[in-house]
């Protein structure tokens, strides 16, 4: 008999299936893959794994078919808010039936591609998703079986990468001021250190040219509310912008600010847009116009790909794009002097 480390017994396959009303070839097949099963299967046995608070014997499967059902996911050591990544890649690894460890060991890239390559060759997963940048040609050095996915999409400093780099927004932004009687447009960048941050910037005046309006001036500085508020600041009073882009929801409440200091009302006066759609930027009056980026998408699309590597799985991708424009109150109409 199988104990739990509380005394109590640990359920059984045969238990669930019981529960469920299927057989227990089918728990085990369900345990293996989701793929092919009914929704209404899926459904039942899903509830009866929660009433049961079943859970694999890890071990002696592994002893069976070589498989732990583990995948390992790596990331930088110094994150800001992994949390949002971390669960899209999660539920996208436990829909497939496998467990989640997190390792974030300390120093760079060199010393995450010596813990990968550690991992790699443990047996101890099956798969490893890197969520930040490793050496090139690791590949070359792995001797284990485990499938490996490298989705870096932030440095060591949690700068930006690949997709999360990509202004496309930037013109949809721009098109849609224009489209509102906007003219007269003013940037406020973010560190240009930033990938993001200087694709923005190009992009703000690609789409200026491109809609045939006018730029009163870009502000380069960093992400700071304070740069925001300078940045209004510093524009002469002849050549107020109709709308300001900012790089991000930070700026854009600086520049918020900076336009009340300088009388201007918004969005009666001055139509301003940020980026990152964080959640005061729904709650601060008016409430921003801002991009949405879907970081638990991003983790769940770079899981579907390990998924699909390990066990050909095919998981529903994320409902929404990874960037997304949400116009709120902070743009409108613009007025006519």
């Amino acid at each position: 008999m199988t104990e739990r480390s509380n005394g109590r017994r640990r359920p059984t396959i045969r238990e669930v299936a019981r529960l469920a009303g299927v057989s227990h070839q089918t728990v085990s097949r369900y345990l293996r893959s989701r793929e092919g099963l009914k929704p209404g299967t899926l459904e039942r046995i899903d509830a009866a794994v929660r009433e049961l608070d079943y859970r694999p014997n890890l071990l002696a499967r592994s002893m069976r078919t070589k498989r732990t059902g583990r995948l390992a996911v790596l990331m930088p050591n110094m994150v800001n808010n992994p949390a949002p990544m971390l669960h899209g890649a999660a539920g996208a690894a436990h829909e497939a039936g496998f467990t989640v460890e997190v390792v974030a060991p300390e120093g760079g890239a060199e010393e995450r591609t010596a813990r990968l390559l550690e991992l790699a060759d443990s047996g101890h997963v099956e798969g490893i998703l890197a969520l930040a940048p490793i050496l090139p040609s690791v590949e070359e050095r792995i001797d284990g079986d485990a499938a490996i996915v490298v989705s870096a999409d932030f440095d060591d400093r949690m700068r930006s990468l690949g997709e999360l780099s990509d202004a496309a927004p930037v013109y949809e932004l721009v098109e849609g001021l224009a489209v509102l009687g906007h003219r007269r447009l003013f940037h406020v960048a973010g560190n240009l250190e930033f990938a993001s941050a200087r694709a923005r910037r190009a992009a703000y005046l690609d789409a200026v040219e491109r809609f045939g309006l006018e730029s009163v001036g870009v502000h380069d500085g960093d992400y700071s509310a304070e740069h925001g508020v300078e940045a209004m600041r510093s524009l002469p009073a002849g050549r107020l912008p109709t709308a300001v882009v900012a790089a991000s929801d930070g700026i854009a409440a600086g520049v918020l600010r900076g336009a009340r200091n300088r009388g201007l009302e918004v969005p009666r006066d001055l139509s301003v847009t940020g980026w990152d759609d964080l959640e005061i930027a729904r709650y601060i009056p008016p409430s921003l116009t801002t991009v949405h980026v879907d970081l638990q998408g991003l983790g769940r699309r770079a899981m579907i790909r390990l998924v699909e590597a390990l066990s050909g799985v095919e998981l529903a991708p994320p409902s929404r794009p990874l960037n997304e424009v949400i116009w709120r109150e902070s743009t409108a109409v613009a007025r006519t002097f």
